[in-house]
């Protein structure tokens, strides 16, 4: 059978939540509000798929440029690039200064 080179590919573990925070994600993680120029860190909530960044980006940190809908633009330096990612807020978290 063919290799499948999905997006979702290899992240098995990144992917996947811990046995006890299986279940429905607050509601207050999907209401959250960002400023322009806010710094964010990307937490990639597996239990929502609408939304959801790379897996690559899981982990990194970068800053909301602007909104589109109910996504944020977030600019994410990848590798000496500097990127744009349309990331749902449940999958955002305010960087702690």
């Amino acid at each position: 059978m063919p290799k499948s080179h999905g997006t979702r590919r290899k992240t098995r573990n990144k992917l996947t939540k811990t046995v006890r925070e299986r279940g429905l994600s607050p509601v207050s993680r999907a209401i959250q509000d960002f400023e322009n120029g806010q710094n964010v860190n990307i937490d990639i909530n597996p239990g929502v798929q609408n939304g959801m960044p790379h897996p690559k980006f899981q982990g990194r940190t970068g800053r909301v440029i602007g909104q589109r809908g109910r996504a944020y633009i977030v600019e994410v330096r990848d590798g000496n690039m500097m990127k744009e990612v349309l990331v749902l807020p449940e999958h955002l978290t305010p960087q702690k200064d």
